[in-house]
Formats: structure tokens, sequence, C-alpha cells
């Protein structure tokens, strides 16, 4: 069966960095459109930045725009997503997702509700 399996995650002081990675199984990694997303306390889950299947394309939410990097390792079926300059705010839970399939591109591959799979999350706490 198809697994997602987030690491990395943890308690940094803010204007930290922290690299989150995450490992696929189950699937043909490269045929998936890869998105990571996150949910705080009481909020609910957000977009927080998308890799498409060879990773020439991404896409950001603005509230990481220039702090957060995603890329991806065909090779090792595993995406990351590079965390600088943390903020109280960026605190939650990071899960990544799979899609297959994104027949109009851009933004739209990366709605929480039209990801195939999810992984469990990793907790990601940025104290000020």
């Amino acid at each position: 069966q198809v697994q997602l399996v987030e690491s990395g995650g943890g308690l940094v002081q803010a204007g930290g960095s922290l690299r989150l990675s995450c490992a696929a199984s189950g699937l043909t990694f490269s045929n998936y459109v890869m998105g990571w997303f996150r949910q705080a306390p009481g909020k609910e889950r957000e977009f927080v930045t998308g890799i498409s299947w060879g990773g020439l394309s991404t896409s950001y939410a603005d509230s990481v725009k220039a702090r957060f990097t995603i890329s991806r390792d065909n090779t090792k079926n595993t995406v990351y997503l590079q965390m600088n300059s943390l903020k109280p705010e960026d605190t939650a839970v990071y899960y990544c997702a799979a899609r297959r399939t994104c027949p109009y591109g851009g933004r739209t591959c990366y709605l929480p509700d039209g990801m195939d799979y999810w992984g469990k999350g990793t907790l990601v706490t940025v104290s000020s």
C-alpha cells in the first residue's frame, strides 16, 4: 500500500531552520505531484508548497515565499521542505501529500481535497 512518512520535525527557535523529509513507498513516485500542507491548532489544514512531477515547477503560499524551499529526489522517492527564518506562526503539524493527475496545472494541483494520499504528519514547533 502507499505510504508517505514525514520526518525532521522538532522544536526550533524563531529565526532557525529545519528540513523536513517525506519518504514515499508503494507508488511510482515520479508520477505524482507532491505537496506540503500544515495544520496549526484550531485551524484548518492549509497549503504550504507543491512541486511538479519532475521538479521543474513549484508553488508556494505567500506566507512562506522566500523562506521555504521544496525539492524532490525521484531516485530516492523523497520530497523535502527546507524551512528557513522560521516564525512562531509556522508552528503546526506538517503533512506531505501526493496527487497522480493534475489536468489544470499550477496551484490547482495542490488543493487539499484533491490529494490522493497523505502522510501522518510531523510536528514543527517554533518558539519565540
